[in-house]
């Protein structure tokens, strides 16, 4: 698969760009990206939420009156869960979300998604992203060139760059990624995914280990 490359203006600059058939052109795997976009989500969550239970509720363990006979309910304590304040049943308890997923499945996913955007003609190649200090209007000036601004995108860049980073940073629904590091919740996010021309390489080298 080739695809033109582009400047920072968004103009074709003539050149081609030549992208792995086996990580841009598979047959697609929904439901490898199903499974790996359920785990990204799910490390996400910190999993501390929680509530009292009837022991850990302060106040009198004292039964509040006999067991039957009054015409009422059973009552235990002050601490039921039948009184304003009481203990809470069957709430949430802190629990890890993680779970694990086997690497073959999780740069299946990626190809997979890499695979659809390329289809949808989602994926445009930059020539390069390079920025002597961090200028944020620069940055959206690229983006509404590529008709993305105040749409989600990704910027994947070969290695780690600050001033790309920072000028980036405070521009919502857009990232920045290193092309080793782009997962597939990244991918099917993005209305836009700009892959720096020598990020081509790394990204590849990653998903076809």
């Amino acid at each position: 698969m080739e695809l033109d490359i582009h400047g920072k203006d968004g103009k074709s600059t003539g050149k081609k760009a030549k992208l792995n058939d086996a990580v841009f052109a598979i047959e697609p795997n929904d439901h490898a990206i199903w499974l790996d976009v359920k785990q990204h989500l799910a490390n996400q969550r910190q999993g501390t939420a929680k509530t009292l239970e009837k022991s850990e509720v302060s106040g009198s363990t004292k039964k509040l009156h006999r067991q039957k006979g009054t015409g009422g309910s059973r009552k235990g304590s002050i601490k039921s869960p039948l009184f304003k304040g009481g203990a809470r049943v069957f709430g949430p308890k802190p629990r890890d979300y993680h779970f694990k997923l086997n690497k073959k499945v999780k740069d299946l996913a990626r190809r997979s998604a890499l695979t659809h955007k390329a289809k949808d003609g989602s994926i445009k190649v930059i020539d390069a992203v390079s920025m002597s200090a961090p200028k944020t209007s620069e940055f959206i000036a690229m983006l509404k060139a590529f008709e993305l601004t105040g749409r989600k995108s990704v910027l994947v860049v070969p290695t780690k760059d600050d001033n790309v980073l920072l000028s980036a940073r405070n521009i919502q629904r857009t990232r920045v990624v290193v092309a080793s590091e782009l997962n597939t919740y990244d991918i099917m996010n993005a209305t836009g995914l700009l892959i720096v021309k020598d990020a081509i390489a790394p990204l590849e080298a990653t998903l076809t280990k």
